[in-house]
């Protein structure tokens, strides 16, 4: 009786996890997790609104520390009002963000494969330390100067105030920071791209004036100016060639595997 033909081993790595659902369970789940990241947000939202004036101080920090002798005033009689909402907004982006990555990481990773889902999770969590570390950088260092700079060139321009707006100052820092925070980013979206295989070591290679010029556009789209744009261009494409330089370090990997794993197969087959 001949031997039948053993059934191929599934690959624990390529198994999927979580229940097979319908498509309207599926829809089901969705509408949960939109109403989770709504309400996240609109908490979040709030409890920036409730602490906008101590936010407020936190954020008139650079330009203290900046030494330019000017005072923000709003002009507007609901100015004040204005600066608020604006705090109450994108720090309730801000501060809901992790929490709509976990719902939406609910939702997605169980759809994924096992090797898939040990991918994605570490994007998530290098990502979220990579948009504080940017927006620790902003705040810190590039803020700083960026007031300088903008200050002198307005002295060039003769343009000389002890003056600014309080609202489009607000608007300035809270949209540098959120932007240099998603711009760090950048490198884990790629990174992981490379690393599930859709994006190639070649590609990453003899692509890299492209991804400066890609990098340029998306940095001024992101930025309130464009003095501001240069300041955020250069760390983060510097972290873009260390993203070249781990996908080398992985591009080795690869190689010294398939060339021990053919080694290997050729020693079983001369044994044979």
């Amino acid at each position: 009786m001949a031997d039948e033909p053993l059934e191929p081993v599934p690959d624990p790595e390529e198994e999927e996890g979580g229940p097979v659902k319908t498509f309207l369970e599926h829809l089901e789940d969705l509408r949960w997790v939109l109403i989770k990241c709504v309400v996240a947000f609109m908490l979040a939202m709030v409890a920036c609104l409730a602490a906008s004036n101590y936010i407020a101080k936190f954020l008139e920090w650079p330009l203290i520390k900046s030494g330019i002798p000017v005072k923000l005033n709003p002009i507007h009689p609901i100015g004040g009002f204005t600066v608020a909402m604006k705090i109450g907004m994108y720090g309730g982006i801000t501060l809901a963000l992790p929490f709509v990555l976990y719902f939406i990481g609910e939702f997605v990773l169980p759809a994924l494969k096992k090797n898939e889902k040990k991918y994605f999770t570490r994007a998530f969590a290098i990502g979220g330390g990579l948009f504080v570390a940017g927006m620790a950088l902003c705040y810190f260092v590039i803020l700083q100067i960026t007031i300088r700079g903008l200050a002198a060139f307005n002295i060039w321009m003769n343009l000389t105030a002890d003056m600014w707006g309080a609202e489009e100052y607000f608007s300035f820092v809270i949209l540098f920071m959120v932007g240099m925070g998603l711009s760090f980013e950048i490198p884990v979206v790629i990174l992981t791209l490379v690393r599930v295989g859709i994006i190639p070591h070649e590609m990453m290679v003899k692509g890299r004036s492209y991804f400066f010029v890609a990098n340029l556009v998306i940095c001024a789209f992101i930025t309130p100016d464009a003095f501001s744009t240069i300041f955020m261009v250069i760390p983060v494409q510097a972290l873009m060639e260390v993203c070249i330089l781990i996908s080398k370090h992985w591009e080795r990997q690869k190689k010294i595997a398939e060339a021990t794993a053919a080694a290997t197969s050729n020693q079983l087959g001369s044994g044979a």
